[in-house]
């Protein structure tokens, strides 16, 4: 399974990477902070497990 997923920063635009959990089931909604510029990002992640795939849509917090 992919261990990682990049998305970039709501604010900065600056790529990040999320350590996603397989095991929090297949839809997960967290708050990162861009390790730029520090602002709070939401992450919506969907994981799909068949295709070994990691989707994530950010937005501002």
């Amino acid at each position: 399974m992919q261990d990682t997923a990049t998305y970039p920063c709501a604010y900065c635009g600056e790529l990040n990477v999320t350590l996603p959990d397989w095991s929090a089931g297949r839809r997960q909604q967290y708050i990162e902070d861009c390790a730029v510029c520090c602002q709070p990002n939401v992450l919506r992640v969907c994981l799909n497990p068949d295709l070994d795939e990691v989707s994530v849509v950010v937005e501002p917090a």
